[in-house]
């Protein structure tokens, strides 16, 4: 069963040369009790996306249900239902740790007890214990990351928002909020996660909806992505760039696509889709021709390969958007 669907919707922003098209039509199903993310660049349309389903700005079309609710006929309704943690944590610096989430409680009129109560428990499941009755102004990052997710938990959501909630953290941090996020879900919630890292992506989702230029252009597993781009990637280190058109004939001749070629010249690489195979292939060829090498090998597809593949340009040019385009996303 769905508990967030969404249909047709558009978004558009006036801006210098024209308007901006953050939304051109998204269509959108989270099943309940899983793990959505939103996989895109800078730009794409996942922060308009969530600020439409959250009731923080009004779509131009189309349809949104969250929880049963339609996002624009009753949105009062929808706040109750869900929780959200933006892309920077939004703490009171002033206010312990406790107070802030004690503070978040009052103001859903959770009553005084209520809220204290919440607020001692999640600091507890946040392991925040020691840090609690501390002024969060002196919290590290990864501190601050955890009492805005506490908050977005104060009223136990249905559906729990997650805006690239990593973004900025050190991987001990990163870790420690995947953990987390793994055992609101396995307790019932339902999460929609952007974010702009395939790892994090695969690490949590049960579902990924790649967006690009406002619209979903491509749904699946994180497997099911990679698959599309090749199974593995053939990689190689030349000792002299010189060797680099022989060795992308080669590459070509092996692989299943065009191959990638770095601005020194002298790394490679290629989609392809029998990874061993292709690479004793490529090895062999590149042998014969005298072709000396300093490394070789296999990898995964990243998100720079899934995007290459699908929108035909890698995310660092994706994240080069537009001035209008950044202010029409507002956070990015």
């Amino acid at each position: 069963m769905a508990i967030i669907e969404a249909r047709g919707l558009t978004r558009t922003y006036p801006a210098k040369g024209g308007p901006v098209h953050a939304l051109a039509g998204l269509d959108l199903t989270v099943p309940e009790g899983t793990v959505k993310a939103l996989l895109g660049p800078n730009g794409a349309g996942k922060t308009t996306t969530v600020k439409v389903l959250t009731t923080l700005e009004r779509p131009d079309a189309g349809t949104a249900v969250v929880a049963g609710v339609d996002v624009v006929a009753d949105p009062r309704a929808v706040r109750r239902r869900i929780g959200v943690s933006g892309q920077y944590a939004a703490v009171d610096e002033k206010l312990t740790g406790f107070e802030n989430l004690d503070m978040i409680g009052r103001l859903h009129h959770l009553g005084r007890r209520a809220s204290r109560r919440r607020a001692r428990d999640l600091i507890d499941v946040f392991d925040l214990a020691e840090a609690g009755d501390r002024p969060v102004q002196g919290f590290s990052g990864g501190m601050r990351r955890r009492i805005d997710l506490a908050g977005a938990l104060v009223t136990d959501p249905a559906v729990l928002f997650l805006d690239e909630p990593t973004t900025g953290l050190d991987p001990r941090s990163r870790l420690g909020l995947w953990d987390i996020i793994t055992d609101l879900v396995a307790g019932g919630t339902t999460v929609l996660l952007t974010t702009q890292y395939l790892e994090e992506a695969d690490q949590l989702a049960d579902d990924i909806s790649v967006v690009d230029g406002g619209r979903i252009i491509a749904e699946g597993t994180a497997d099911e992505l990679k698959a599309r781009v090749g199974g593995h990637r053939v990689v190689v280190a030349l000792v002299r760039p010189d060797d680099a058109d022989t060795a992308l004939a080669v590459l070509r001749r092996h692989g299943d696509g065009e191959p990638q070629l770095s601005d020194d010249r002298r790394g490679l690489d290629v989609a392809v889709t029998d990874g061993p195979g292709a690479l004793r292939a490529v090895l062999a060829d590149l042998g014969d021709a005298g072709i000396e090498l300093h490394d070789a090998g296999m990898r995964r597809p990243t998100l720079d390969d899934v995007f290459l593949r699908l929108t035909g340009r890698p995310t660092d040019e994706a994240d080069a958007a537009p001035a209008a385009r950044t202010d029409a996303e507002g956070t990015r």
